[in-house]
């Protein structure tokens, strides 16, 4: 994080803490709201019970003067309604006045409707036929006019306790819900009955409550109906709105089954806590922005561009410029010091440089010579070795000593040196990966039934060879020869590691990586493994096995360079090997190649080829005089006509003269600023379609660029024998064109 951030992060704290403290007065502010509003909703829904309350009493009072009016106990049912329209007029609080014989049946009402009517199966009647109460209260909503009601009953006797009639009045319960004084705005009264049925809204709109409605089992009808004592809470409406509820301590009004509530939804309680925080905010906002822009005004010119210069001067040093320096005037304070100090640093890495250099480079010589070193000591025991052969039998052969078997026998042990030499040869260019492949599309399956014959007269009966194919396997695209000399190392390993016996088992399998799985792209791979259960080998170890001359194996038993060949002709063939093993359990080496994208070809039997010469002129151009001599002696043997160059200039200046052959046989690599592929270019300019055979004994050269050689032309390497001077000259001479 910038220091730039990491200011502006503190001016965030700075703000974060005034910020909070708004905050938290807000939610102060807005549950002092609340509670304030809380105890006004309690305040009107105790003044409405209280209403309510006198004018149930007020109902009471004007039927006990009603009950003693004449006219209700003289049987002229007409005047008896006339009467009751009139008071009801009186007092349009009622929606009806009635009177109700002993029997049940409807004497007369303040409608004068004159119908008949059997109450007997109303509560009201029912309880004040029986009661001894003096009055007997039941809200429901009327029958007839389908309003809610407090039904008032007034059971009227005579003196001896007989009931003479009950005298009914009907009040009318949302016009009892009107207060005299307008609740404000969002407020609303709430009436239900103890059964959670709502029997009167005021306002009725704004809440999607309405009479006739049950909130039994809802969150605000479990309020109601929790006690009769005054309380508050908060509930979320079926409009989706929090309301804040005040119940009436309704104990009073027990005996009329009534509940009062008062509510009013939240968001109008808290509107002025509201915009009292939108105005903070907005103070505070302004006045974090005003605070950021100051520091970062004040970051920009007094820390980050002198830490930018600073910073650009150590980008230069990192690059490897010594002379870079923070350029003045150098800035004050900390940076300033700083600054200096990068000076400072900077010129004696300057004066340290040329020390550093000759330290690193005498560092360098001295592990070149310990590579050299270790290199030319792991050669030059195996070709002493090989010499010494050469030579004894060298002097055997110039001596008079011998019969022509025993001539014989020292001329075949004088070519098998010289066989352990180019085997040797061999495998440091497969450990350098420079050796020339030619990969094809091989059927592992096969190779390694066909090699299984061998490797069982190889390795000897006291191993077990197993091997285990995976059906339908892949092509591998891979140089068959070259799989068979690794896969017959491996074994070789194998039978030293097991010296008392034991199991050899090859196994092939299908191999698909995705990327990120291994070093190598992903595809499809062939896996190779070759297990053993010989004596493994120590950790320490197994992480060297790969490197040249270095061998687990007895002095004089081994070079050290069979599983180095083996690694760099697999990582050539664009593949990777991997070794694990257990100490007394056993080794396994997994060779995984790559598919190959065409089916394996069919092979085809041929007859052996023939070592066959010519009469035709070839142009030997060898930059080594005993390399050219031998081999225009063994091309005249053959019936060719020789003609000699001892590098490529003088081999260009013969074509520039006219000097007639059929064939440029050239070393790749040769001294003299000409080297052969050069040579071969400049003649194919000067003779289109002529001719050319490649031999080198080293191919870093010959194969490390685009155009090289083995890509359209023939190539023998070094050393060869006469046979395969033969095939390859005869080859080249008949190779078409082109």
């Amino acid at each position: 994080m910038s220091i730039r951030a990491r200011l502006l992060m503190v001016a965030l704290l700075a703000t974060l803490l005034p910020a909070l403290l708004a905050l938290l007065r807000f939610q102060d502010d807005r549950r002092a709201q609340v509670a304030a509003d809380g105890q006004r909703l309690a305040a009107l829904a105790q003044a409405q019970a209280e209403d309510l309350r006198q004018r149930i009493l007020a109902t009471t009072q004007l039927q006990f003067g009603l009950a003693r009016a004449s006219v209700l106990v003289q049987p002229d049912r007409t005047a008896c309604s006339a009467f009751l329209s009139e008071v009801r007029e009186a007092h349009p609080q009622y929606t009806g006045i009635l009177t109700i014989n002993p029997d049940g049946r409807l004497f007369c009402d303040s409608l004068r409707s004159g119908r008949e009517l059997d109450l007997n199966d109303r509560g009201y009647f029912q309880r004040a036929r029986s009661s001894s109460e003096a009055v007997v209260l039941e809200p429901a909503f009327g029958r007839l006019t389908g309003r809610a009601v407090l039904q008032v009953a007034y059971p009227v006797r005579t003196p001896d306790a007989s009931l003479r009639f009950v005298l009914l009045a009907s009040l009318d319960l949302a016009r009892a819900m009107r207060p005299a004084v307008q609740p404000t705005a969002g407020r609303r009264l709430l009436l239900l009955d103890d059964n959670g049925q709502v029997l009167a809204v005021s306002p009725a709109d704004g809440t999607g409550l309405q009479g006739g409605m049950q909130l039994a089992g809802t969150p605000l009808g479990q309020f109601a109906a929790a006690s009769r004592e005054a309380g508050t809470t908060e509930v979320v409406m079926p409009d989706g709105q929090r309301h804040v509820w005040a119940r009436a301590d309704v104990r009073a009004l027990a005996p009329a089954g009534l509940r009062v509530l008062a509510g009013a939804p939240e968001a109008t309680i808290v509107a002025a806590a509201d915009q009292r925080f939108r105005r903070d905010a907005a103070w505070y906002a302004a006045f974090a922005a005003a605070l950021f822009l100051t520091v970062w005004w004040m970051a920009e010119r007094a820390i980050r561009r002198p830490i930018a210069r600073m910073t650009g001067m150590a980008g230069r040093l990192a690059s490897g410029d010594l002379q870079a320096r923070v350029d003045g005037p150098l800035p004050r304070g900390e940076l300033g010091t700083l600054a200096t100090a990068l000076n400072q640093a900077a010129a004696a890495l300057q004066a340290q440089r040329t020390d550093i250099g000759a330290l690193h480079a005498r560092l360098s010589q001295s592990q070149r010579l310990e590579a050299v070193g270790q290199l030319t000591g792991g050669v030059a025991h195996d070709f002493n070795n090989l010499l010494t052969v050469v030579l004894g039998h060298a002097d055997l052969l110039a001596g008079d000593r011998l019969d022509a078997a025993q001539r014989r026998q020292a001329l075949h042990m004088l070519i098998g040196a010289a066989e352990r030499g180019a085997v040797l040869t061999r495998q440091l260019l497969a450990y350098a990966r420079q050796q020339p492949l030619a990969p094809s599309a091989v059927d592992v399956n096969q190779l390694v039934m066909a090699i299984h014959p061998m490797l069982q007269r190889t390795l000897g009966e006291h191993i077990e060879i197993a091997v285990d194919g995976a059906p339908q396997l892949w092509p591998a695209m891979v140089d068959a020869t070259q799989l068979e000399s690794a896969l017959l190392n491996l074994c070789l390993n194998a039978r030293d590691a097991m010296p008392s016996g034991g199991r050899l088992t090859l196994h092939t399998s299908r191999l698909t990586l995705q990327p990120g799985d291994a070093d190598l792209p992903a595809g499809d791979y062939v896996r190779l493994r070759v297990s053993d259960t010989g004596s493994g080998i120590a950790a320490d170890d197994l992480q060297r096995v790969f490197e040249p001359f270095f061998t687990t194996k007895e002095k004089g038993k081994g070079t050290g360079l069979g599983l180095a060949m083996v690694y760099g002709f697999v990582r050539q063939s664009g593949g990777q090997i991997g070794i694990s093993s257990e100490p007394g359990h056993g080794t396994t080496v997994q060779l995984d190649l790559p598919r190959a994208s065409s089916p394996v070809a069919a092979a085809t039997a041929l007859p052996p080829a023939a070592v066959r010469g010519g009469h035709e002129t070839l142009l030997v151009v060898e930059d080594d005089e005993l390399v050219r001599l031998l081999a225009s002696a063994e091309l005249q043997a053959l019936g060719y006509r020789v003609v000699e160059a001892a590098n490529g200039v003088d081999a260009l200046r013969l074509i520039e003269q006219g000097q007639a052959f059929d064939l440029l046989f050239t070393d790749v690599i040769m001294p003299g600023g000409l080297s052969g592929r050069e040579l071969a270019d400049a003649a194919r300019r000067l003779r289109p379609g002529l001719p050319v055979l490649f031999t080198s004994g080293y191919t870093e050269d010959a194969f490390a660029q685009p155009g090289r050689p083995d890509a359209g032309l023939p190539l023998l390497p070094k050393p060869y024998r006469r046979a395969e001077l033969a095939r390859a000259v005869r080859a080249a001479l008949e190779r078409p064109p082109g």
